[in-house]
């Protein structure tokens, strides 16, 4: 679970007024609503909270959804597995109950799980909680998943059961060998460069790719993409009037979307968020049952680490490959090798933080808004914003989160950060794990 003290509970009343004006220069901040719609089109809203991983998301999606009458839909490419449940830092059956929450534990972690496969589950959620008369809140970190889901999904043609077939008999000789790069260049020769960009061992894209030149003669990046047209359309002109209005902006941008999307990304200064993360890593090892279980469950089925999307999964392949080492030493683990795996779990931890907040700088729909505020705020403020009809909202100042470094002090101070565990500081606080793989591997 998400350590807590990332929101502080005390209540402060929001300002009535925009604390700031309208900005156009593509260097300062323009904060306009993505509620602005046209008066004569009335769309139904759909909330998303995003933010990088260790931000709070998910608590905050939870008591917005208690106050709004929501229930939530995971935007999580993990939260979908059942028994990954610790490092996915996945809601609580209390917090399920309470909440109803969809796309969580739909999978067993041998399947795969594609964006577009998101996409369809997703809408259907949508409409079949708008269907209730409830409000959709989506929430989760997974980019490409809230990109299609907001923008819509490319265009692509859909494989038949003879391509597939073909394609599986073409691809498995390379799978069952582990010859990646082999595959790939199949792929790269039957038309599609960009394979070569692929995540290692990402069988299933591969095996896309082929598909779509198999069935359509061309590559997936031939096919349209909404999101890109959509930016590519609404990019902000040079010479833009530094008097139009929140609604004149937006309103051309928000025409084509299907709901009335009000985006939210939450996070924190990134040294904060830095130990806020590294901190969640201990937490998750430091109790019976708790990642390292789930990885030795993974491993027990047959599936071994980064072998397909769940076993990718940051944390999950981390563990496996850790207990992978620990049964090659007899079922030992030596001190030395269990900080050495702590270290990489964070520091993957990290980089993916880093590269979510990269994503979504360049999402223009989203509010950023600073998860070290009290949670009062930012739930009121998120309220009031669903609740709007002006078309025009701007986050208070003391609601703000820079999405860039806001000096070269904090440039320097990254640069140089090191993990300062809490839990686990000397030889003798991993001895409990330690003795909890001996244990395990005495049992297999």
């Amino acid at each position: 679970m998400i350590p807590t003290g990332i929101f502080n509970l005390r209540s402060i009343r929001l300002p009535q007024k925009p604390i700031f004006p309208l900005l156009c220069n593509s260097r300062k901040t323009l904060v306009t609503s993505s509620s602005s719609v046209s008066a004569n089109t009335k769309k139904q809203k759909v909330i998303v909270i995003s933010g990088p991983t260790g931000a709070g998301k998910s608590r905050l999606a939870l008591e917005l959804a208690k106050r709004l009458n929501g229930e939530i839909i995971s935007a999580d490419s993990v939260q979908v597995y059942r028994g990954l449940d610790i490092g996915s830092a996945k809601p609580s059956p209390s917090d399920r109950k309470e909440v109803p929450h969809h796309l969580i534990d739909i999978l067993d972690p041998s399947e795969d799980y594609s964006v577009g496969q998101f996409f369809e589950d997703a809408r259907q959620a949508t409409r079949d909680i708008l269907h209730s008369g409830r409000v959709p809140i989506v929430t989760g970190g997974t980019g490409l998943y809230l990109r299609w889901y907001i923008y819509g999904k490319p265009d692509v043609p859909k494989a038949s059961r003879e391509v597939t077939a073909k394609v599986y008999s073409e691809l498995a000789n390379f799978e069952r060998d582990g010859d990646w790069e082999a595959a790939v260049q199949l792929v790269v020769d039957a038309g599609d460069p960009k394979a070569q960009s692929l995540a290692a061992n990402d069988w299933y894209r591969l095996r896309r790719s082929l598909e779509i030149i198999r069935s359509s003669g061309s590559p997936p990046s031939a096919f349209q993409v909404p999101y890109d047209s959509f930016k590519h359309q609404n990019e902000p002109s040079d010479t833009c009037d530094s008097k139009s209005s929140a609604s004149e902006l937006e309103q051309d941008k928000v025409k084509d979307l299907d709901y009335e999307f009000i985006c939210f990304f939450l996070s924190s200064r990134r040294l904060d968020l830095y130990r806020l993360i590294d901190l969640r890593c201990e937490h998750m090892l430091s109790e019976p049952g708790g990642i390292l279980s789930e990885a030795r469950w993974l491993l027990d089925t047959g599936l071994l680490p980064n072998s397909n999307s769940a076993t990718r999964a940051i944390g999950y392949r981390q563990a496996m490959e850790y207990l992978l080492h620990c049964r090659e030493q007899g079922g030992m683990s030596s001190t030395r090798d269990f900080y050495y795996f702590l270290s990489e779990f964070q520091k993957a931890s990290r980089n993916f933080a880093k590269r979510q907040l990269t994503w979504f700088r360049n999402e223009d729909i989203y509010y950023w808004l600073n998860a070290s505020r009290p949670l009062d705020n930012v739930l009121n403020f998120i309220y009031d914003a669903y609740n709007d009809q002006s078309g025009t909202l701007y986050v208070p100042e003391s609601l703000q989160m820079k999405k860039d470094m806001s000096s070269k002090r904090e440039a320097s101070e990254l640069k140089a950060y090191r993990a300062k565990n809490r839990h686990f500081v000397h030889r003798e606080d991993c001895s409990d794990i330690l003795d909890w793989i001996r244990t395990q591997e005495v049992k297999s």
